[in-house]
This record gives structure tokens, C-alpha cells and sequence, in this order.
């Protein structure tokens, strides 16, 4: 029977893979190590699509993506072509774990947490995420503890912008934003005994996306001898010891959890999804591109012989023309299913310029959510096991990019996160089968002593628990 009540501290690292973590830059994390050997740890498989803000939603509401209605970072606004939203934390319809322990009366602080803009009211406190406006004022609740977050800061960071060529200010801004967060996380740990404790740190994303070239040989655009071949190890060196002046406040009975929301990887190039509707006929159009890199809404679309057309991002987003549904609608609802099939088929004959299949998994969001809610797009399309990302924009001379078409990017999301559970000081590490990002939020309430939802859809991991 428990009888004192569990304290957890949730150190989510956005992007990490297991080869990372578990592997190569451990050597550089001995604080991480010393918790890893104590822990049941394992690879955490992420959502379809495997995006930011999906993903820790899932993670931490035990809901999957599209019952959440959480599709990418930018969803299509009903009604419109091009007219595109962010998601929000009061659009979600289930509460995160932080929610629920709030109105069970637990103090709860949240840092950075997606989607966390605008910060939701919390039984404690709640620091926005990597999405909040440039100079935005209303990043914390309770509101009045802002002067206490920029202090302790010297300035908060959010974000980094790190699609640049300027690399130099990309890795400082990066250094000093990572520093920033964690001077913050120690500030408001000591202000009170948290029941949760939670951080997200997206340096780890923005320092695969922008230099994963420079220091993995195996990168198919791989710079030898560069000025950043040592970034990663650094990066990773100053992460642990931010990490460690932290842990060193955190007593032993405290249960840590470790965990990304994806993986990264190498990204190969992108597939221009809309001039590959143009050229099969489903998009047409009546001012073309002047040059490569026009996106589709600087155009005049055909409207009334168009029936699809393309998003870009880490995969493609595919939107039907329906009629009654868009505003020049043409496509009858009947005849959308016959139009997947011919697409599916005509793009699993996509080659890559050295000839070898692309590799196109298309997924249709009613097959694959347990229900459908907000704005979904029409398919969702993975090119090349996602190491392609879609590329939106037309103009281009081919169908194939070897560098992302919104900015410089080295690195593609992958499905395997990883995770690193410590709940005893004196356990022996235990390696477990890769698990489910929609168990967590169950386990850790189970874990926590409070009853599950009747609606979560996640279940308890045993191999957690115990």
C-alpha cells in the first residue's frame, strides 16, 4: 500500500533517437548514464505523423493524434485553401497528465511542453512552448512569476530560428538557449515540492536540424572536417551538465523519467509534391512560377479543374477539392476513394534520381485514428521511410531536391524515441521492447496512484511498474 505520495520529474528531450542516447553520445552524458543505470529504459515508438506537437500530446494525454485532432504544427482552417492555424493547448478535448493532477489538487510546473502556447492555468505554474510569438508577454501562469522567469534567465529563450546559413549565431543562440531553460528548470524546482515536474528542451531537435551533416559521415551531404564535426558532442556534454546541476536538487525518491517524442535522422532530400500533381493532372494552374521556391498560395490555382493539391513539411499532406466542402469544390465526396487508388498506385511508380523506388506509405487518417476530430488533412504521405520530406513549393527544374526548400535543414523526424524510467535509487538497468507513446500518460498515472480515464485509450505498461 503506498503511503507517501510519489514526486516525478519528466526530462523530455524533443528528437532524441536511441543510437544517441543509449549509444553515442552517452560517453558524454555520465549524469543521463547514472540514471539510465537504474532504470527500465527502451526505445518509444511515436505517433503517425511523428511531429512535435502530436506526439507529446499523445504522450502525456494517452490519446492518439487524431481523436486529439493533432495533425503537424499547422492545420488547414475549414473553409479555406491556404489558411493555416497552430494548434493550441485549449483546443485539446482530453486533459494532459498535468491537467488531471491539477484538479486532483497536485502542484504541477510544466516547462516548454507542447503545444503549450497560450499557457494554460495549471495548480501551479506552466511556461510556454518553442511556439510562442516573438516578444510575446503572456508566456507564463500564473502571469505575475514573468519577472521571475526572465530574471532567473537573464532573458528567456523559446527558440532558436535554425533554418539559417549564419551557423555561428544558430550554435550560440543554441548554447545559450539550452543554458537559459535549465537556469530556469533549477529556479523553479527549489521553489516547492512539485508532485510534477515537467521540461521540454527543443535545443536537441534545432541542433540535429541544423548541423546533422557536419558530424555523422554517414549524412548522404556530409561536410568532412568542418568547424561543427564536434557539435553534437558538445551540445550533448552541456546538456548532461545542465541536466546534472539539476538532479543534484532532486532527492533520491523522486521518480525521473527520461523521454523523446521521436527520433531524428539524416534527411536525404525532398519530393515536390505539387509539381507531381501538376504533372499527373490532379492541380492546375494559371500563373506558373517565375523560379524555384514559389510556394503554391503566391499562384492562381485553376480551382475549377483541380482535384488535389499538397502541403510540404516532414511529409506531404494531400487536400481533395470537394465539392460542397471547398469553396469551388468539384470532386463529389462518391468519387474520392477511387481517386486514392489511382494516386496510390501512380505514386508507388515515383523513382528517386538514381533510379531506385521512393518508397511512398500513404495514410489515410480515418484508417488510421480511432476517430477523426478537428482538421484533418485528406492522405498523409511518408516518402522514403521519411528520410524525403515533401517539399511544397513549385518552380523547381525536377521532382527531387538534395536540400529542403524552406531553409537550410540536415534532419527528418524518425519514428523511435527512446525512454529511460528511474523510479529506485538501487535498480539494475533493465533493456525493454520498444513501447507505445500513447502508454505513457496511463503508466505514469497508475504509477502516481490515481485512476485512469475511462476514454484514455493508452494502457499501463507493465514493464514500468513493479
Amino acid at each position: 500500500m503506498q503511503t507517501t505520495r510519489r514526486r516525478l520529474l519528466v526530462l523530455g528531450l524533443d528528437s532524441v533517437p536511441p543510437e544517441f542516447l543509449f549509444d553515442r553520445f552517452l560517453p558524454r552524458m555520465p549524469r543521463l548514464k547514472s540514471v539510465l543505470d537504474r532504470s527500465r529504459y527502451g526505445t518509444l515508438l511515436s505517433t503517425d505523423p511523428p511531429i512535435t506537437v502530436p506526439a507529446w500530446a499523445a504522450m502525456f494525454t494517452g490519446m492518439d493524434p487524431g481523436t486529439l485532432g493533432l495533425y503537424g504544427f499547422r492545420h488547414r482552417r475549414p473553409g479555406t485553401y491556404f489558411e493555416m492555424y497552430a494548434p493550441t493547448p485549449q483546443m485539446i478535448p482530453f486533459p494532459p497528465l498535468w491537467s488531471i493532477l491539477s484538479r486532483l489538487g497536485r502542484r504541477v510546473a510544466v516547462i516548454g511542453m507542447p503545444p503549450g502556447y497560450p499557457p494554460p492555468t495549471v495548480n501551479g505554474v506552466y511556461i510556454s512552448d518553442f511556439l510562442t510569438p516573438e516578444g510575446a508577454k503572456d508566456f507564463v501562469t500564473p502571469a505575475s512569476l514573468a519577472p521571475e522567469i526572465e530574471a532567473a534567465s537573464g532573458g528567456y529563450n523559446f527558440d532558436v530560428t535554425f533554418r539559417a546559413e549564419d551557423r555561428p549565431r544558430v550554435e550560440r543562440e543554441l548554447f545559450d538557449m539550452t543554458r537559459k531553460r535549465w537556469a530556469v528548470a533549477r529556479y523553479l524546482w527549489q521553489k516547492e515540492p512539485w508532485d510534477l515536474f515537467a521540461i521540454h528542451e527543443i535545443g536537441t531537435d534545432r541542433l540535429h536540424h541544423a548541423f546533422w551533416k557536419f558530424f555523422d559521415p554517414t549524412h548522404p551531404h556530409f561536410v568532412p572536417g568542418s568547424e561543427y564535426a564536434d557539435i553534437a558532442d558538445r551540445y550533448y556534454a552541456l546538456l548532461d551538465q545542465e541536466i546534472g546541476t539539476l538532479l543534484d536538487l532532486v532527492p533520491e525518491d523522486v521518480t525521473i523519467l527520461i523521454v523523446s517524442d521521436h527520433g531524428s535522422m539524416a534527411m536525404h532530400g525532398c519530393f515536390c509534391i505539387n509539381q507531381w500533381l501538376e504533372r499527373e493532372g490532379y492541380l492546375h494552374l494559371k500563373t506558373h512560377p517565375s523560379g524555384p521556391g514559389t510556394p503554391l498560395e503566391n499562384l492562381e490555382v485553376d480551382w475549377d479543374r483541380t482535384v488535389a493539391w499538397g502541403a510540404g513539411g516532414y511529409y506531404a499532406r494531400i487536400f481533395f477539392n470537394v465539392w460542397g466542402r471547398e469553396p469551388h469544390g468539384l470532386l463529389p465526396a462518391s468519387e474520392v476513394p477511387s481517386i486514392v487508388q489511382t494516386m496510390t498506385r501512380a505514386l508507388e511508380g515515383v523513382r528517386r534520381p538514381d533510379g531506385a523506388s521512393l518508397g511512398v506509405r500513404v495514410l489515410d487518417p480515418a484508417r488510421v485514428y480511432r476517430s477523426v476530430r478537428g482538421d484533418p488533412p485528406d492522405l498523409m504521405l511518408y516518402f522514403g521511410e521519411l528520410h524525403w520530406r515533401s517539399a511544397g513549393t513549385l518552380g523547381h527544374p525536377g521532382l527531387f531536391l538534395t536540400e529542403n526548400d524552406t531553409g537550410p535543414d540536415d534532419a527528418v523526424h524518425s519514428l523511435d524515441g527512446v525512454f529511460v524510467f528511474a523510479d529506485h535509487p538501487n535498480r539494475r538497468p533493465v533493456h525493454l521492447p520498444p513501447q507505445q507513446i500513447i502508454d505513457v500518460a496511463p503508466t505514469l498515472l497508475k504509477h502516481l496512484g490515481i485512476a485512469l480515464p475511462p476514454t484514455m485509450q493508452g494502457q499501463p505498461i507493465a514493464g514500468w511498474l513493479g
